[in-house]
């Protein structure tokens, strides 16, 4: 067994340093050390490390949390930090559900886009395109022509007036997501705006706002779209759909505006709104400029899943006759008419259905992954 003579002390960085006797006598009788003294820990005090030129600072790995690289001591090796969105999108390109959702909505809506027009120039046939002869019509199966041999032209049949399905279900789509984006663009600025307040205010204020949340949520849903619409009565299908969008946009925000409220609660006792609150920044930039921003994460994975929700009533409402008029069409206008002849002529009916029914899970997949990706619960992964 090894006998120490000489007292250590330990430093930090698990480091021994002798304890110099002729220090500690002088420090005992009063006197000024000609030495550093020793701290608590027993290791004079040191200068930061700073690097000089191009060295580079050596650190352990559990703290390389930084944007830039740091060099790993145990390692040798650059470990590059991430930010919460670069983490989001790792996260949710492991989701084999939420990437196939996101393909899918790219192709749906970039076929929405494109399609009617691809088709009008190869076929001539456009959505509203009734043919002139009296033997086209009528409605016929995918894959078929007038007389019954095989042909590309309608891929997915004719309606009973002789119109490509093909074409009209692309340019349903067009109208669907439309209805859908601009009506949840509605449903997020009045649900920001108006959480994002009653969160920051608070007091009686905050119970008032919320008390007539609690009871817009006891309403039916349909009923208040449908009194609304017919508050609103239109002449044009133009201004009808502008109703629609602002129908359903101002149901659909009563979610949200909870959701920013319990988020904005949450973040405005931080140092960075008291630091914002201390300099004189109005509570009107508080919310929309340092709040509201902070709050992201929640609100395009909510705005996400109710992109679906609203296409889902507007395909209620057309089936209802209160949704899109003709000559437009859309999705559930469409499915409305299919189920009219779904005995004789299923095809109307199965296709608007399959592509709005595909649209909606890869919507749901898609919000699903985004709301797993963005957790930061998940950030340990």
């Amino acid at each position: 067994m090894t006998r120490v003579t000489e007292p250590f002390a330990v430093a930090s960085g698990s480091v021994l340093h002798p304890v110099n006797d002729k220090t500690s006598k002088l420090a005992g009788h009063g006197k000024e050390p000609t030495e550093p003294a020793l701290t608590p820990l027993g290791s004079p005090p040191e200068p930061p490390v700073s690097p000089h030129g191009d060295e580079a600072i050596h650190t352990g790995p559990e703290f390389a949390v930084g944007e830039g690289d740091v060099r790993s001591a145990e390692a040798g090796e650059y470990v590059a930090g991430s930010s919460l969105w670069k983490d989001a999108w790792r996260r949710l390109l492991r989701n084999k559900l939420a990437v196939f959702g996101m393909i899918v909505v790219i192709l749906l809506v970039v076929a929405s886009l494109a399609g009617p027009t691809i088709i009008k120039r190869v076929t001539g046939y456009s959505y509203d395109l009734i043919p002139k002869e009296e033997t086209l019509n009528k409605s016929f199966p995918p894959f078929r022509a007038a007389d019954g041999s095989f042909s590309w032209t309608h891929p997915m049949g004719t309606d009973n007036a002789g119109r490509d399905i093909l074409a009209r279900v692309l340019s349903g789509g067009q109208i669907s997501l439309m209805v859908a984006l601009i009506a949840t663009l509605v449903s997020l600025v009045i649900g920001i705006s108006y959480g994002a307040t009653a969160g920051y205010l608070g007091g009686r204020l905050d119970d008032l706002m919320m008390r007539i949340v609690d009871v817009l949520y006891s309403l039916p849903y349909v009923i208040i779209v449908i009194v609304l619409l017919a508050l609103l009565p239109a002449k044009t299908p133009t201004g009808q759909l502008a109703e629609l969008f602002i129908a359903l946009g101002a149901v659909s925000w009563l979610t949200m505006a909870r959701i920013v409220r319990g988020q904005v609660m949450s973040l405005k006792n931080q140092e960075f709104v008291l630091a914002a609150r201390a300099t004189g920044v109005s509570t009107t930039k508080i919310i929309f400029r340092h709040l509201v921003p902070n709050t992201l994460g929640p609100v395009i994975v909510y705005a996400t899943l109710t992109v679906p929700t609203v296409m889902l009533s507007e395909a209620f409402l057309s089936f209802l006759g209160l949704g899109v008029r003709p000559p437009r069409v859309s999705w559930g206008s469409l499915a409305a008419d299919g189920a009219q002849n779904l005995a004789i002529y299923p095809w109307q009916l199965i296709f608007p259905g399959l592509t709005m029914a595909l649209m909606l899970f890869s919507l749901n997949f898609l919000g699903d992954g985004l709301r797993d990706a963005l957790d930061p619960q998940m950030r340990r992964e």
